[in-house]
């Protein structure tokens, strides 16, 4: 089955041209079908279709298939069911996050891609699948007239009442941080965390169930955020909830005081300490966005009915510049646009040139000026910490030189500090770059020495500063 998929992709081209030659079939079938009737043709088409499409492209029949737009290869064996891949967790080799013995889907389509002639990436992301169309044939829709449901279209930005927003549209370099949530039912643990991050960042981003292990909610963390006066950025996972729930968890957000959203797919089940739960992804990363942009923006569920009074959310997404398919990253970072980001935040940046090559290729397509992008930057211990977080947490890319460095160093953790506020100081510079996104975990403490040290928010226009910092209680 590998190896009629993989055969596949290598020959894209000659799938694409039998595709073609299969809607001219279908559509001269159509009024045989329209003859027997549709209902009745439905069963024997789904049989031969599965059988077929199961042999050729270990087709998992979603009813929406996508085959035609990701180079032959068939999104839903991808573990996390990203339609609109890839992830950020690719590793060096091409690898899948959650399977690293196998390819990942998202790599594989793209070089089918390049190798069908006159095929584009979408620029608009690809809609969800139906569990309502799930073993349903795709063929039989085509011959009806139904093709694939439209892809997601974009809508102009909606101005909320975000500070972070306020001050990104203003033109400021901005810097959030990330705070982990305590393994703690107890409010106090989370404002006894508080001190490292007040006064010092323009927003605290909250992680939802972080490396797939269990710690109390971003939801009731951020909520505690806003009554401390804070302004928190809620992440919300596609990993363990259904689109019943991430709705709801929406409404919910926006009533509690929450005004920005960081949509994101999530972290595969098998990397935390949980590998032995059920994981959802109804929907990814670029379908949450979407959601979220139909409720803010038209005010209704995906399902269509309306919501009294729409969320007012600042939304925002994750992107990696740092694992392959380079050349798709940007083109990646658009569709996520399309769907609805006004912002992003990448994994940790170790490596200018490969960010310098990224920006590059995002100025050209102009997507700074639609999206604000703030760079991930953070301290490491030590070179043993270094050579863990690149083994062993897929997305993330460290050079040699780096972890020579940090060998060589007297005091590891002093010398990680350093290259953080250098290389704080190196992404200010370069243009289309918003603001820098510290993850620090277990180094709290550091967050006010790195932002002082780089100077970043000193250099900030008279009265901006105040604007955007955290009232105290």
């Amino acid at each position: 089955m590998l190896a009629l998929r993989r055969w596949s992709v290598r020959h894209a081209a000659f799938q694409a041209r039998a595709y073609r030659m299969l809607l001219a079939l279908l559509g001269a079938l159509r009024p045989a079908f329209k003859a027997i009737g549709y209902a009745r043709a439905e069963k024997p088409a789904a049989w031969v279709e599965s059988n077929v499409k199961g042999l050729f492209f270990d087709c998992h029949m979603c009813g929406y298939c996508l085959l035609s737009v990701n180079g032959m290869a068939c999104p839903m064996n991808c573990p996390k069911s990203v339609r609109n891949g890839p992830c950020g967790g690719v590793r060096p080799d091409g690898g899948c996050e959650a399977k690293p013995q196998m390819q990942c889907v998202w790599v594989e389509g793209w070089r089918g891609m390049q190798r069908m002639p006159g095929a584009a990436f979408p620029r608009l992301p690809n809609p969800p699948a139906s569990a309502r169309h799930a073993g349903t044939s795709s063929w039989m829709r085509l011959a009806r007239g139904e093709h694939t449901p439209p892809p997601i279209s974009g809508a102009p930005a909606t101005t909320t009442d975000s500070r972070l927003e306020r001050l990104l549209r203003a033109g400021e370099f901005v810097v959030t941080a990330e705070f982990s949530p305590p393994d703690s039912a107890d409010p106090a643990d989370v404002s006894a965390q508080l001190g490292h991050f007040r006064d010092h960042v323009d927003a605290i981003n909250v992680t939802d169930g972080s490396g797939a292990n269990c710690h109390m909610s971003s939801l009731g963390v951020s909520a505690l955020l806003v009554q401390a006066g804070c302004e928190p950025v809620t992440q919300i996972s596609c990993r363990d909830r259904n689109r019943i729930a991430i709705q709801g968890d929406i409404l919910g957000a926006a009533a509690l005081g929450i005004r920005n959203l960081l949509c994101l797919t999530g972290d595969g089940t098998t990397v935390g300490d949980h590998a032995d739960a059920k994981p959802v992804f109804d929907l990814d990363s670029m379908s949450l966005l979407q959601a979220a942009r139909v409720m803010r923006d038209e005010g209704r569920f995906l399902s269509g009915r309306k919501i009294i009074q729409p969320p007012r959310l600042f939304l925002g997404g994750a992107d990696n510049p740092f694992v392959p398919p380079f050349d798709m990253r940007p083109l990646r970072l658009a569709r996520k646009i399309a769907a609805g980001a006004q912002f992003v935040q990448t994994q940790y940046c170790f490596d200018l040139d490969r960010l310098e090559a990224y920006m590059a290729q995002v100025r050209d397509e102009g997507l700074h000026e639609r999206c604000h992008i703030l760079i991930g930057v953070g301290p490491i211990a030590s070179a043993k910490t270094a050579r863990w977080l690149r083994t062993r947490v897929p997305g993330v890319h460290i050079p040699d030189a780096i972890v020579a460095r940090l060998e060589g160093a007297e005091n590891p953790r002093a010398e990680g500090r350093r290259i953080c506020v250098e290389l704080i100081q190196a992404i200010r510079g370069i243009r289309g770059v918003a603001g820098v996104h510290i993850m620090a975990p277990k180094q709290d403490d550091a967050i006010a020495g790195l932002v002082r040290d780089s100077g970043v928010l000193a250099a900030r226009r008279p009265g901006r500063a105040r604007e955007a910092a955290p009232s105290t209680p």
